[in-house]
């Protein structure tokens, strides 16, 4: 492998030290149409092969932009595609690192047709195997594809591009418009990229990712724990707005790796180990804090379009992968504007599916509001959650008490409607009234929730559930 090409330096960045062992790193193209016999291209643009991180098998092929802009050409694809094979047979993930002007027009369908194979082995491997793609240059057209085929996506902050149209060739739009194709665009509009971040910072974030990821859907990611299961989370409670914050606070060693951060900030997604385990998180978020603790950004307790796809997303990936589901519910309903409501229904459609199909564990904590169709999507008991807990503040109904009186008391005076209200709240909306129902399990003390989760996840780690034989579902 070469040791002064960028490509290279990814790899060795990546990986842990010397770690790194190429394959096919003396391959070059085939083909000869254009002048290509003449053209050296070493490696044929992309370098491929295996390492480890923290000790944990990896597959990596990094396209090195110094050989014909690193375009795919038919043995560039052929050499990602044999590294999807091995991955396959050993149960290790593939992360692809991304910088290339696309398909090598000298080749034509041969490189069209390789292309293809790598879209195939892709398929194949969804679910089986964690697939991870940072992109650091250019990543467009049928190249797209790749990113928007794997379970995660890095990309650069400056000099990343990714599109499968030019910025330039959308009608209305120019590049000083609207970049489409920047690393702010595709992780703020398209949800597509999980994180942004200098290349430094990308390669670290995936390193973390990794570590908390299974290798494959048959292992079971699992560490040695040196935090206490009963710590006390001792100011959670000041945090039902910014849910990633009360993660952290239940997490191992106060570590949440979230994903697509900048996508639908009013939903939280990513992963935390839980007396070493690796568990997934869905949680409502009304509020953003930044490192100095000031409020960036503030949303309604409600479900939007784009939070219930990205929250259906993930726990499609964890059940895939057998990682356990914890949900931090506090939800009063749907995002009503016009431009929502286009998909809100088959979104919410899409979340609902996704809990209520997956057979993993499953604990839904309830830290505030609990109102309707919305709060029956988060996980609720009804669609298949194995244990739910609730904070004894938590409100659990069909809607606001205040708005249920002025329905059930139309016409009447103010006085009626308040004590209405009053009586709504009390014996509806109350968390007792929910457990007593048998909707709650336990009612817990905020600073306890780490311990009773823990405890739900243990009791619930031989957990089997079957499901009605089919090829699979449509929703």
């Amino acid at each position: 492998m070469s040791t002064t090409s960028q490509a290279s330096q990814r790899i060795n960045a990546l990986l842990d030290e010397n770690s790194f062992v190429e394959i096919g790193g003396l391959v070059t193209a085939r083909a000869t149409d254009f002048n290509l016999k003449q053209t050296e291209t070493p490696s044929d643009g992309v370098i491929t092969g295996y390492g480890v991180i923290d000790g944990n098998l990896v597959y990596v092929y990094s396209q090195d932009a110094s050989v014909l802009n690193g375009t795919v050409g038919e043995m560039h694809a052929k050499k990602i595609a044999n590294l999807y094979d091995l991955a396959m047979k050993t149960g290790a993930p593939v992360i692809g690192l991304i910088e290339s002007a696309g398909l090598r027009l000298q080749e034509a369908t041969d490189a069209l047709n390789a292309f293809g194979e790598i879209y195939m082995k892709q398929a194949l491997a969804s679910g089986v195997i964690p697939q991870i793609t940072a992109v650091f240059g250019n990543c467009g057209g049928g190249l797209a594809l790749i990113p928007g085929m794997t379970d995660f996506t890095f990309m650069e902050e400056k000099s990343a591009k990714l599109f499968v149209n030019s910025p330039n060739a959308l009608e209305g739009n120019e590049i000083s418009k609207c970049d489409t194709s920047a690393a702010a665009f595709q992780s703020e509009e398209t949800g597509i990229v999980d994180m942004v971040a200098d290349e430094a910072s990308i390669l670290a974030q995936i390193r973390q990712l990794v570590a908390v990821l299974p290798a494959n859907n048959a292992e079971i990611a699992l560490d040695d724990c040196t935090d206490d299961l009963n710590r006390a989370c001792t100011d959670i409670a000041n945090c039902v707005g910014d849910t990633s914050v009360a993660l952290s606070r239940i997490a191992d060693d106060g570590v949440f790796v979230e994903v697509k951060q900048n996508y639908a900030k009013s939903m939280v997604v990513g992963f935390m180990k839980l007396n070493g385990a690796t568990v997934g998180a869905v949680a409502n978020r009304t509020e953003v804090y930044n490192a100095e603790g000031e409020v960036t950004d503030k949303f309604d307790a409600a479900l939007t379009a784009r939070g219930a796809e990205k929250a259906a997303e993930f726990i499609n990936f964890c059940d895939a992968f057998d990682i356990p589901v914890l949900s931090l519910t506090n939800v009063t309903g749907f995002a009503a504007t016009k431009c929502s409501e286009k998909r809100m229904a088959k979104a919410a459609s899409k979340l609902t599916y996704a809990f209520a199909n997956a057979t993993v564990p499953k604990v839904n904590v309830i830290i505030g509001k609990a109102y309707g169709s919305a709060y029956v999507a988060m996980n609720s008991k009804a669609i298949g959650a194995d244990i739910t807990i609730a904070w004894p503040d938590a409100e659990i109904g069909m809607m606001d008490a205040k708005l249920a009186a002025k329905i059930i008391c139309d016409g009447q005076g103010a006085d009626a409607i308040d004590a209405c209200a009053k009586d709504y709240a009390a014996l509806q909306n109350h968390v007792t009234s929910a457990a007593r129902r048998g909707y709650v399990d336990q009612i817990v003390e905020p600073v306890d929730t780490r311990k009773y989760v823990i405890g739900a996840f243990e009791m619930l780690a031989t957990k089997s559930e079957g499901r009605p034989e089919k090829k699979h579902g449509t929703v």
